[in-house]
């Protein structure tokens, strides 16, 4: 309840700030954070799910339909103290009546406006309640992601070289479902299309020598996320020299990541660790990442970002150069930065390097 009170505590401020008196909120991240990690998605391919919740400076209603509402009250929302509100899904003009008269007055943002009410939408400052994680949420998070970071090295294991693509990203989706994850993101690029593209969706190419796996994984509404690479027979030099150089990168943008700077500070330091590794234009050809949470990218960094980094927030950097790319999810807190992906003591690892610091970061796993 500490969890829950504090984003009270936090809405609140929000609704005076934007003299609002409650806000409905359809997205599957909102409803995640504002409910302590509850899941209202039933299609993957929408960020919008079947429930919304209605909070209000005093309360939390959760609005559905007759075919959601049994689920929500035995499943969804036990324990949780949301009273559900159903309405019938073949009437919208029933439904809106249902909801009008709940808010009454009363003046209501919404993320999503799915019952064609007209709403206002909400305010663009909602999500910075998202950003600080609380205890609870920390903790959730570090189970997730340390559950997804095993799925992932178990299905690094498994490859072989002749399948698929197709086959490789159907394993990695099939570990992180196994742990209780939901896979968002899923790209794995083998040999020459790892060379060429950066967000390789998977095809029928066969995995020869080398493939990179890409995974967000959703766990109680909070995003892992996670690269690694698999490689079959020796690495070259040129390889290894390139996963050190990305691993320097990687570690001096993880490193100045800390509270009061802003993304746009961060990423000129980022632009200037890839030109000290003679890799200076690379990082055009790729979003260099930024903060993450209850989306896979709460903000993407970017030259001019005036966006500043809080306390108790994560970070998923993923600079990348032809062939290369490191990328785990980060919590600073307290000035420290905590890998909640880290590899296993059986995964192969590698020290990233900034000025004096280091910060041990995922190697190649050789198979």
């Amino acid at each position: 309840m500490d969890e829950i009170q504090t984003k009270q505590n936090r809405l609140s401020q929000f609704l005076d700030r934007h003299h609002l008196d409650g806000v409905i909120l359809w997205q599957r991240n909102n409803f995640a954070w504002i409910t302590g990690g509850c899941d209202n998605h039933v299609v993957n391919a929408t960020p919008v799910g079947f429930a919304a919740i209605y909070a209000t400076r005093d309360s939390r209603t959760c609005l559905t339909t007759t075919i959601e509402a049994p689920r929500f009250r035995q499943e969804e929302l036990v324990g949780r103290g949301i009273d559900v509100v159903d309405f019938p899904w073949w009437d919208r003009a029933a439904s809106q009546k249902i909801v009008r008269d709940l808010i009454g007055s009363k003046k209501v943002a919404t993320d999503s406006d799915e019952l064609g009410m007209g709403l206002p939408s909400l305010p663009g400052d909602f999500a910075e309640l998202r950003w600080s994680l609380l205890p609870d949420e920390i903790a959730r998070y570090r189970d997730g992601a340390k559950r997804a970071a095993m799925a992932m090295e178990k299905a690094c294991r498994q490859l072989k070289p002749g399948m698929t693509e197709f086959e490789a990203a159907g394993l990695l989706d099939h570990c992180i479902r196994d742990i209780g994850g939901k896979p968002t993101v899923n790209l794995i690029a083998a040999d020459e299309r790892a060379q060429k593209f950066r967000h390789a969706i998977p095809t029928a190419t066969k995995i020869k020598k080398h493939v990179m796996l890409v995974i967000c994984s959703d766990v109680a509404g909070l995003i892992a996320n996670l690269t690694r690479w698999v490689h079959f027979g020796p690495l070259s030099d040129e390889l290894k020299k390139k996963q050190q150089a990305i691993a320097n990168i990687d570690t001096a943008a993880n490193l100045l990541t800390r509270p009061g700077r802003t993304l746009g500070e961060i990423f000129k330091d980022i632009q200037a660790a890839y030109a000290r590794e003679n890799w200076p234009d690379q990082w055009k050809l790729h979003h260099q990442g930024g903060s993450t949470g209850y989306a896979g990218r709460e903000v993407v960094a970017t030259p001019d970002s005036a966006v500043k980094v809080v306390d108790n927030q994560a970070f998923a950097w993923n600079p990348s150069i032809v062939g290369a790319k490191c990328e785990d999810t980060v919590l600073l807190t307290n000035g420290r930065h905590e890998v909640l992906t880290a590899h296993s003591k059986d995964w192969p690892a590698i020290t990233g390097r900034f000025n004096d610091e280091t910060l041990a970061r995922a190697d190649i796993l050789v198979l």
